[in-house]
């Protein structure tokens, strides 16, 4: 029997009851028994229904995170064992497994946890108090799923340094579990070569979401010139001039991440193809149409401009404001691939946003596809926060 129980306030629960996992702060009525932060305790709704068990920190405004909706469910070893199992399986059937994400949090039913791996490297973020106690366990049933399939996993290393640890009242830690080893991995994406470093870059290191995406865009880049805005490590434009595409620029504003691309393009070949500049894309867009600059192929694809709701405005105008840009210095009937990885822009506010980029500068949209994250990062219907990637792909023309 659960030792402690969470009652929700009579009308709360609505995320809860449509098939989501969270349990917010102020749909909560009362709080019962014995328990301490990070502990599984029981859900039920206002007329004691029992919704679910989850872990529970009251340092977070997401208090609760269900981890069954089983009556009577132990959430033990044997438990964790079949989460991570139909994680592994599920990538197996979907994904190119050499790098993926193996565990996306919610989306696999194991809520706060991250997992990447990067050839016969993982790399993990543990975000929230109650599966931080399961994490270790987390880790070595997966590396038991991997063994079984031949894969041996070298090492582990963490990257739960992210400033959302410090919201659930955790420290932001960084570092190897288990045996050191070299934290820049190699590894092949779409035919494409990348050295991660998964101690210094961005999150884990490098964004997996993209992997199809990546592919998608290299059929439009034969014989193109092409500019990759916020290039990151390089991963569009060397798909891009894998493709054979006549010449490359790619922008970030981080060196550090220019510095990797160069290194990336030179493992890959590319160094006389595929070029990069350290500037900011909102300053360099306005120069290069001063200059009269014109591509073939232009990729959009920015950090969140958004994080919260409070800041809708301001993204808005910012995914304006560069795709505008893009759209003026695209050749009549050129590509324009564009992106928004935040949760808030959703699909009908980024498709406005384009929509009105389009119409201030005179221009028609002719969608080529539409397209979301790679299935390694899997969309949970019900769980919102699971879908936030979206990419499309336009020919921009002069209106005739």
């Amino acid at each position: 029997m659960d030792k402690a129980a969470v009652k929700l306030k009579k009308g709360e629960g609505r995320t809860l009851k449509s098939g989501g996992m969270w349990v917010y702060d102020n749909e909560i009525d009362s709080i019962t028994g014995d328990y301490t932060n990070g502990d599984i305790i029981a859900v039920h709704d206002f007329d004691d229904y029992y919704m679910g068990c989850g872990f529970i920190n009251t340092n977070s405004k997401i208090t609760v995170r269900i981890m069954s909706r089983m009556k009577g469910q132990e959430i033990d070893r044997e438990f964790l064992d079949g989460r991570v199992k139909d994680a592994w399986e599920y990538r197996k059937k979907t994904v190119d497994t050499g790098s993926c994400r193996v565990i996306f949090g919610e989306a696999d039913f194991l809520p706060g946890i991250v997992i990447d791996k990067f050839s016969h490297v993982l790399v993990v973020q543990s975000l929230a108090l109650g599966i931080e106690r399961m994490k270790d366990t987390i880790i070595e049933l997966l590396k038991t799923c991997m063994d079984k399939d031949g894969i041996k996993i070298r090492g582990v290393y963490e990257r739960s340094d992210g400033k959302i640890r410090s919201r659930e009242g955790m420290e932001r830690v960084k570092g190897f579990i288990g045996e050191p080893f070299d934290t820049k991995v190699e590894i092949v994406e779409n035919g494409v070569k990348y050295m991660v470093d998964i101690a210094q870059g961005q999150k884990t290191g490098f964004f997996l979401d993209q992997k199809y995406n990546r592919e998608a865009i290299k059929k439009l880049c034969r014989g193109a010139d092409v500019l990759d805005c916020f290039t990151h490590t390089g991963s569009f434009a060397l798909n891009a001039g894998l493709a054979g595409a006549k010449n490359v620029i790619g922008v970030d504003a981080s060196e550090l991440g220019i510095k990797q691309a160069e290194e990336n393009a030179l493992l890959n070949g590319l160094q006389d193809t595929v070029h990069f500049r350290c500037a900011d894309v909102f300053e360099l867009l306005p120069e290069l149409e001063k200059q009269d600059k014109k591509f073939d192929v232009i990729i959009l694809d920015p950090p969140a401009f958004t994080k919260s709701r409070n800041s809708i405005k301001n993204a808005i105008k910012g995914y304006r404001e560069i795709n505008l840009r893009a759209m003026k210095l695209l050749r009549n009937g050129g590509y324009l691939a564009t992106c928004s990885c935040s949760h808030f822009m959703t699909p009908e506010l980024f498709s406005d946003t384009l929509g009105q980029a389009a119409k201030n500068t005179r221009k028609r949209l002719r969608q080529v596809e539409y397209r979301t994250q790679a299935p390694d990062h899997p969309i949970l219907w019900s769980a919102e926060e699971s879908y936030y990637l979206k990419f499309f792909i336009f020919q921009v023309c002069d209106e005739r």
